[in-house]
C-alpha cells in the first residue's frame, strides 16, 4: 500500500441505505460489547419518529418523502485494511447495532403490508446462497437470527452483556414505536429513515489515522453544555459581585451532586425542572407545527430560559435571579436526586419510584411529572409522598395500557402526560390525591384486558414486572414482608417466568384440537408464575400433578395452587382481602382452571392498583 493512500482520510455525508446496503463491518475487540441502555434507544426512536411526523401528512405521495425534514444521526468512523479490504468500525458501533435492531423490527412490522420496502439487505447480505449479518461478530449471530426470524430470542444463562442488551433494546423499540405510524404511514417512514437520516461516514486507510480521528472526536474541543451556557447567562444578570460569586460556588456544588449519577444528569435535571414547573405549551401533532415550550426546553433550555424567565418565572431583577437560584435550585436538585436514587434502589417509603424504574414511561415525561406537584418549601415527608403518589399514577397507567396491548411511548402519550403535568403543578397533597384519582378513572384501558392477556415474544419484561408485583402483594397480604425487588431484582438467585403447563401439546389433546389454541392458553397470565432460576428448569417439563408438590415450597401466589396452602396457614386464610380475592387450590389444572386463575389475576390487579391507595395513604391534619 503506498504512503499516499495510507494517509488518506475520506469524509462524506451518506444515508442509512448507502451506509448499510450489502456491507460487512468487523467490530474491533476493544468495543465488542453493545452497551446502550433503555433511555438511549427510546430517545433515538422518539427523535426519529417525531422528526418524521413533523413532515408526514396522510394523503402524501411516497415521492414527497424526499422533501421531508432530514435528521442528523452523527458520524461513524471506519478503518479499511489494505490487505484484505475488511472494514472495521472504530466509532459508531453502538448506533449501527441500534439501527440494525430497529430495521429488524420495522421489517417484522411491514411483513403483512401490501407496500413493502426492501430493507432486509440493510440487515444482512447474501453470497453463494448464504446469509450473513452486516455486523460480523459471531457472539451476536444467534440472537440476531432469532430476532430477524421471529422477533424474539430466549436469553440463555451463557449469553453475554451484548446479547442481553440487544434483546432488551429490541423490546424497548417494540414498546416505544408510536401507534401513529400505522400501516399506511409505515412505508413512508421506512423510506424516510433509510434516505433522509444523514450520517457522516469517515473512512481512514490506516488504523493509526482511524484511532487518531476517534480520539479527536471524543477527547478534544469540548463545547460548552447547555447547563454551562445557562450558568453564564444567570451569572451575567446578577449584578452584585458577592452574590454572583456565591451562586457560582453553589452551582458548582449542585452540579457535582448531579454528576455523581451521570455526566449528563445536570441537563436532564434542568429539562425536568423547567418542564415540570414552568412549561405551558407543547407542539401540536400536525405536520409543520412549530416547537413550543416542551420541545424548546429539550433542545436548548438555556435559550428558552433566557426568553421566558421574566414572563413564566417572574424573575425580572438581579435579586430575583439571585434568590431563585440560591433557594429553589438546590431544593429541586435535592428532590430530583431523591427521585433518581429511589428509582434505582428500592425504598419502602416510596416504593412506586422503583416500580416505574422497571416499568415506567419515557424519562422526558416521567421526570417532569414527578417534580410538577412539589412546591418549594415542602418538607421531606411531603416530597416523598408526592413522588410516590405520582409514581403510583404512572405505574397504574403503564400497567393498564400493557395488559390491553397498548403502547406508551412518548409520541403516543405526551399530550396526555403534559396535561397531567399542568393539572398537578403546585398541588398540595390533598389536591394531588384527588386529581390523580380522577386521572386514573379517565384511563381508557380497563382491567378487563387482563382476561385476554398472555405472554408473547416482546412482553416478557412486562410479564416479569406484573408477576413480581402480584407475588409480592399476595406475600404481604399473607403477613410476609417480601418486597417487589425480591422477585424483580434479587441479589441472589434470579426469578424466571414459569409455565404451569409443560410445552407438550400431546398431553392436552383432550381439550385442544389445534396446537395454536394450546399455546395461547399455556401463555395466558393465569397459567404463569414466578420461580427461582434453576427450580423451574429442573421440573418445567413435568406434568402439573408432579410439579404441584414443589409449588408448596415457593412464594405464596404459587403455593395457592396447592391444597396445603389452605391448611394451618392462619395469616393467609384469615386475611379479609385474601378471602375477597377468592383463591382456590387445583389438584389438577385444566383449561377452565387457567381461565379461573386469569379472573383471579384480574381481581388482584383491581385491588392492587385501586385508587383507594390515595385515600388510605393520605394523612392530613
Amino acid at each position: 500500500m503506498n504512503q499516499k493512500l495510507k494517509n488518506k482520510i475520506e469524509a462524506t455525508d451518506t444515508s442509512i441505505n448507502k451506509l448499510l446496503k450489502d456491507q460487512k463491518f468487523a467490530i474491533d475487540y476493544f468495543q465488542r460489547e453493545y452497551r446502550w441502555q433503555e433511555k438511549h434507544i427510546k430517545l433515538l426512536v422518539e427523535d426519529l419518529t417525531t422528526t418524521f411526523l413533523k413532515s408526514y401528512n396522510k394523503g402524501d405521495k411516497r415521492s414527497s418523502v424526499a422533501n421531508y425534514l432530514s435528521y442528523y444521526l452523527g458520524p461513524v468512523v471506519f478503518s479499511i485494511n489494505h490487505e484484505n479490504g475488511k472494514k472495521s468500525i472504530i466509532d459508531g458501533q453502538q448506533r449501527i447495532t441500534s439501527l440494525t435492531l430497529f430495521l429488524v423490527y420495522l421489517n417484522h412490522l411491514q411483513k403483512n403490508n401490501v407496500q413493502k420496502v426492501n430493507i432486509s439487505e440493510l440487515i444482512f447480505s447474501e453470497k453463494y446462497g448464504e446469509k450473513s449479518f452486516n455486523m460480523t461478530d459471531e457472539v451476536r449471530e444467534e440472537c440476531l437470527q432469532a430476532l430477524f426470524d421471529s422477533g424474539s430470542y430466549d436469553v440463555k444463562e451463557s449469553d453475554d452483556e451484548t446479547v442481553n442488551n440487544m434483546v432488551e433494546r429490541y423490546e424497548d423499540i417494540v414498546q416505544t414505536f408510536p401507534e401513529e405510524i400505522n400501516e399506511i404511514a409505515l412505508p413512508f417512514f421506512i423510506d424516510w429513515l433509510i434516505e433522509n437520516v444523514v450520517i457522516v461516514e469517515i473512512t481512514a486507510y490506516s488504523d493509526e489515522n482511524a484511532y487518531t480521528i476517534f480520539e479527536t472526536m471524543n477527547d478534544r474541543g469540548l463545547n460548552l453544555t447547555p447547563t454551562e451556557m445557562l450558568k453564564g447567562y444567570v451569572l451575567s444578570k446578577i449584578k452584585d459581585k458577592d452574590q454572583r460569586s456565591e451562586i457560582n460556588n453553589l452551582w458548582k456544588s449542585e452540579i457535582q451532586k448531579l454528576h455523581e449519577y451521570g455526566e449528563t444528569v445536570d441537563q436532564s435535571f434542568f429539562q425536568s425542572w423547567f418542564r415540570g414547573k414552568y412549561a405551558v405549551s407543547i407542539r401540536p401533532g400536525k405536520a409543520g407545527s412549530q416547537n413550543q415550550d416542551f420541545e424548546l426546553i429539550s433542545s436548548r433550555f438555556h435559550n428558552w430560559f433566557k426568553d421566558c424567565h421574566e414572563t413564566l418565572f417572574k424573575l425580572t431583577t438581579s435579586d430575583d435571579l439571585y434568590y431563585f437560584f440560591k433557594n429553589q435550585f438546590p431544593f429541586y436538585v435535592k428532590c430530583y436526586l431523591e427521585s433518581l436514587k429511589s428509582q434505582k434502589n428500592y425504598n419502602a417509603q416510596i416504593p412506586h419510584l422503583n416500580y416505574i424504574h422497571h416499568w415506567g414511561i419515557a424519562e422526558s415525561l416521567q421526570d417532569p411529572l414527578l417534580l410538577a406537584s412539589i412546591n418549594y418549601g415542602d418538607d421531606d415527608i411531603t416530597v416523598k409522598r408526592k413522588l410516590d403518589f405520582v409514581a403510583r399514577y404512572i405505574e397504574t397507567y403503564t400497567v393498564r395500557r400493557s395488559v390491553n396491548y397498548r403502547k406508551f411511548g412518548q409520541t403516543a402519550i405526551k399530550y396526555t402526560m403534559f396535561n397531567v403535568i399542568k393539572l398537578i403543578r403546585n398541588n398540595d397533597l390533598k389536591a394531588l390525591g384527588i386529581n390523580l384519582s380522577n386521572e386514573v378513572d379517565k384511563i381508557e384501558e380497563n382491567w378487563h384486558g387482563v382476561l385476554r392477556f398472555r405472554l408473547h415474544g416482546q412482553n416478557r419484561r412486562f410479564v416479569k414486572h406484573l408477576l413480581s408485583r402480584v407475588s409480592s402483594y399476595i406475600d404481604n397480604l399473607s403477613g410476609k414482608d417480601i418486597p417487589y425487588v425480591a422477585y424483580q431484582q434479587p441479589s441472589g438467585k434470579q426469578f424466571e417466568i414459569e409455565h404451569i403447563w409443560a410445552n407438550k401439546f400431546a398431553e392436552h389433546r383432550d381439550e385442544f384440537e389445534q396446537e395454536g389454541d394450546f399455546q395461547e392458553c399455556r401463555n395466558s397470565l393465569g397459567a404463569l408464575i414466578l420461580l427461582p432460576r434453576g427450580t423451574n428448569q429442573s421440573f418445567s417439563s413435568d406434568k402439573y400433578e408432579n410439579k404441584l408438590k414443589h409449588y408448596i415450597k415457593e412464594n405464596t401466589y404459587v403455593q395457592t395452587l396447592h391444597p396445603d396452602c389452605y391448611v394451618k396457614n392462619p395469616n393467609f386464610v384469615n386475611s379479609e382481602k385474601i378471602k375477597n380475592l377468592g383463591f382456590k387450590s387445583y389438584p389438577e389444572f385444566k383449561e377452565e382452571h387457567v381461565r379461573e386463575r386469569q379472573e383471579l389475576a384480574k381481581r388482584i390487579c383491581e385491588e392492587l392498583w385501586s385508587i383507594d391507595f390515595y385515600k388510605e395513604t393520605r394523612n392530613y391534619e
